[in-house]
């Protein structure tokens, strides 16, 4: 099983109907070489790439924007139009009226499988008490987080609210809410090391390319930054493999991430293992009460 943790399908065409909002998202992502893809495109980039199941990610920017620009309901849309590939992802302005009966909702009613937050963009630092009714919502419905961490090329972003020193305290102080800092928090990398080091409930996504190609700056980061041998012997059940699609292509990415030396059975966990674990399966979804249920 082949999952890419770290997707955005802002410009996928089912939920493009709308060209003004199309152009919105263009603008507010600041992405602007590609149109919208048709289902039928996403599932050939899957294939080539190897890639068996895609963690869709929303943008909820209401505080800036006045709504979101990807709704959950719009990645429930997607999900619904083939399960067997989408696991659908919520997001929430943590810092808007109504914030967490919106958790609610997307847990308990659209059955989302994790939050996505970006600190950067919505101007939070992840140990705010504001943001601990989220938190708690996570945790009451067994979710994950997926924080955005380092840099971002989104306009209106301040690299200091997602810089991953930031998320220890937080944790340290739920040590049973799965969090993961995507992009693997680059350029501070080290510092994403030492948070998965002490705390196993911290994971990491490989969703970054900043320079050269996607091969070349793997190694720069898996081979030098961050050898080869920390992940293999000590974070290996903590890597994820994300692409943060369309910003870049799954296909190179998924390649480059293969030709790094890890060992096969690291491998298996980066490309999949470990994104099971992180979202408490596949099939299964939780009620309040911690109980499982099909």
């Amino acid at each position: 099983m082949f999952i890419d943790i770290h997707v955005h399908p802002a410009f996928y065409e089912p939920i493009n109907e709308d060209a003004r909002r199309e152009a919105l998202r263009h603008d507010a992502l600041d992405i602007h070489l590609n149109g919208t893809a048709p289902l039928q495109h996403i599932f050939n980039q899957m294939r080539c790439a190897g890639l068996d199941r895609l963690c869709l990610l929303p943008e909820d920017y209401s505080t800036e924007h006045g709504s979101p620009l990807v709704t959950n309901e719009e990645i429930k849309r997607l999900v619904d139009m083939d399960p067997n590939r989408f696991i659908g992802f919520a997001g929430v302005d943590p810092l808007a009226e109504g914030a967490a009966d919106k958790m609610e909702q997307a847990f308990g009613d659209l059955k989302l499988k994790g939050l996505k937050l970006h600190p950067s963009r919505q101007h939070f630092y992840p140990s705010d008490e504001r943001l601990d009714p989220i938190y708690d919502m996570c945790e009451k419905y067994h979710r994950p987080i997926i924080f955005h961490s380092g840099m971002s090329w989104e306009p209106n972003t301040l690299a200091k609210y997602s810089r991953p020193i930031e998320f220890e305290e937080l944790a340290a102080a739920r040590p049973g809410l799965k969090i993961c800092l995507a992009h693997f928090g680059w350029p501070w990398v080290q510092e994403t090391a030492m948070l998965m080091l002490k705390y196993p409930n911290v994971y990491a996504d490989t969703g970054m390319l900043y320079f050269d190609n996607a091969l070349e700056f793997f190694k720069r980061i898996f081979n030098h930054d961050i050898p080869v041998t920390w992940i293999d012997r000590s974070l290996r059940h903590q890597v994820m493999f994300g692409s943060n699609n369309p910003r870049f292509e799954q296909i190179r990415m998924a390649d480059a991430i293969s030709r790094l030396g890890f060992r096969e059975s690291t491998l298996e966990l980066i490309k999949g293992g470990n994104a099971i674990e992180f979202l408490g399966g596949l099939e299964d979804t939780f009620t309040p009460d911690g109980s499982g249920e099909k």
